[in-house]
């Protein structure tokens, strides 16, 4: 299953290895937005940042990222969710994306 346009992308994500195929996927599937939450969001975007960028000899690699980091995950998460959601016009699904062990579990959600 490709990716929606919108992704919301809940932290932590332990393995940088595995970031990168995922982040790799997101350019082929034409992700236009990863919004993330949870404890530690500023350091995981930044690391997406910079997967993204890559060496910066090809500009047409581009998704617009935020962070989320809240005192109160529900609140990141739903200001995630809701930014999200306004990049999601073409289909009008979000994916939600998190980690449990060393797996990456995905669900689409309505935006």
């Amino acid at each position: 299953m490709t990716s929606s346009r919108a992704v919301v992308l809940q932290c932590p994500v332990p393995n940088s290895d595995r970031l990168q195929a995922l982040v790799e996927q997101w350019l082929v599937d034409d992700v236009v937005v990863v919004a993330i939450s949870g404890r530690n969001a500023f350091k995981l975007e930044a690391e997406i940042d910079w997967l993204i960028i890559d060496d910066g000899s090809t500009p047409e690699r581009a998704i617009c990222t935020s962070a989320h980091d809240s005192e109160e995950d529900a609140d990141g998460l739903g200001d995630a969710i809701c930014l999200a959601g306004s990049f999601s016009a073409g289909n009008g699904f979000i994916d939600r994306v998190f980690v449990i062990g060393q797996a990456f579990v995905k669900y689409r959600a309505p935006s």
